[in-house]
């Protein structure tokens, strides 16, 4: 086997474990301190008070089970007296079982150190056989001690081996650590909140959506960014409005002369039909051209985002194309319906068919929606587009056709990337052009 140089370097694994979100990242970087602190103080204290306080408590039970053991051993007939007056004094509960001995116990499951260091303790005091019940009784612990004629039977409170600070301790530990990492997290998240609702913001007015000033909260860098963001989309929005004015003038001005030319043409009847039919095909063109140039220039910026039957969209421009004398099939899949610009999106399908028309005899018009992406393609059966041309003719005033403006595609691709699409050109199977638009649902 193989491996890459690199392919497994520590800093590949540490992007792969790290949050990606800034909230995931911020509260780690609070969250890795915090854990540490505490575990710091928590062995402290559990490596030297908890160990020394378990060791004595130990060794004080031990004692006192091992003075009662060697008292019943060097004086049988004393076995009740002994075990009376240690229950009084030592709070055991004690029996003797005579004939007995001692089974197999399951292995203790008891939190902390307190279990071996009773098994050490009372192994060096007894140096008898025994065991030790952990699990009998959720108030005692029970040590059973081999006799001579029997099993001694000790049942000791389970607070003269534990304390209850320790749990105090760890509950104030851990309640601590919840409350301080949960203000640290709503306070990130404030913090957060902000950036978020920029980068929304930003997306939302990239993709030709308005929508409006956005409020300026959290730390003064975030709100600084958002005032900054605020002033640069009033900026924008006003050299739009500049440039629409500036181009619907020109438009008119332009169109002006084109409809007296017009006219003249109509007052002219010395002038042959097929001439004059000819100029006034001429200025027709004219003002295609003109219309064509101000669409690309203005962007259909205007027009907001709706939801919208995409399916039904494509159907009207099939039918659209089929008028121009196009040959088309259209299959619209279920589920279409997506948040678009409608007028927009008709006039990038209006330019993609027209072209696929000019160059082809069949064109297959197809929408599917899946995992969230609006997939349209458009195939045709003409010569197709060499791979080096294809990104090229996305340029303004680029054409593969000698009689085309060159603005087809590039309104196309304008249109699509600011629904937060895209769109590029491939080949058909079976020949021909396949482009193929996708565009989130």
């Amino acid at each position: 086997m193989k491996f890459r140089p690199g392919g497994f370097s520590a800093d590949s694994v540490m992007r792969r474990l790290l949050p990606r979100s800034l909230l995931g990242r911020s509260l780690l970087i609070v969250l890795i301190p915090l854990v540490v602190l505490q575990a710091v103080a928590l062995q402290i204290f559990y490596g030297s008070h908890l160990n020394e306080l378990s060791r004595r408590l130990a060794d004080a039970v031990a004692g006192e089970v091992s003075f009662m053991v060697d008292e019943i051993a060097h004086a049988p007939g004393t076995r009740r007296l002994v075990i009376g007056e240690t229950d009084r004094h030592f709070d055991f509960n004690t029996v003797f079982l005579p004939g007995q001995v001692l089974g197999r116990l399951p292995p203790p499951d008891a939190p902390g150190p307190v279990d071996d260091d009773l098994a050490s303790q009372l192994t060096l005091d007894l140096q008898r056989p025994f065991n030790v019940a952990w699990n009998t009784d959720p108030a005692f612990i029970r040590i059973n001690v081999q006799m001579s004629d029997g099993v001694l039977r000790v049942d000791v409170p389970r607070k003269r081996l534990y304390v209850g600070t320790f749990y105090l301790f760890l509950i104030w530990l851990i309640s601590a650590s919840g409350l301080l990492f949960g203000i640290a997290a709503l306070f990130l998240r404030t913090q957060v909140r902000g950036i978020k609702r920029l980068a929304a913001a930003a997306e939302a007015f990239g993709m030709g959506r308005d929508p409006g000033p956005i409020k300026p909260e959290g730390a003064i860098e975030v709100r600084r960014a958002a005032t900054a963001f605020n002033r640069m989309q009033e900026r924008v929005r006003r050299f739009l409005a500049q440039r629409t004015t500036m181009l619907a003038g020109v438009s008119h001005d332009l169109r002006t002369p084109l409809t007296r030319l017009r006219l003249a043409l109509a007052m002219l009847p010395e002038t042959p039909a097929g001439e004059l039919a000819d100029m006034a095909r001429d200025i027709e063109e004219m003002e295609t051209l003109i219309g064509i140039y101000l669409s690309f220039a203005r962007g259909e910026g205007s027009e907001q985002a709706v939801n919208y039957d995409v399916g039904l969209l494509l159907e009207e421009a099939a039918a659209a194309a089929r008028r121009a004398g196009a040959r088309i099939e259209c299959e619209a899949g279920e589920g279409l319906a997506a948040r678009v610009r409608p007028e927009a999106l008709r006039r990038a399908l209006t330019n993609l068919l027209d072209n696929a028309r000019r160059h082809a005899q069949q064109i297959w018009l197809s929408g599917t929606c899946r995992n969230g992406l609006l997939r349209i393609v458009i195939d045709d059966d003409g010569p197709g587009i060499p791979p080096a041309q294809r990104e090229l003719l996305f340029r303004p005033f680029e054409s593969a056709d000698p009689g085309g403006t060159g603005l087809g595609l590039a309104i196309a691709r304008d249109i699509v990337g600011a629904h937060g699409g895209d769109i590029f050109l491939d080949d058909r199977p079976g020949g021909g052009l396949r482009v193929v638009i996708e565009l989130p649902g």
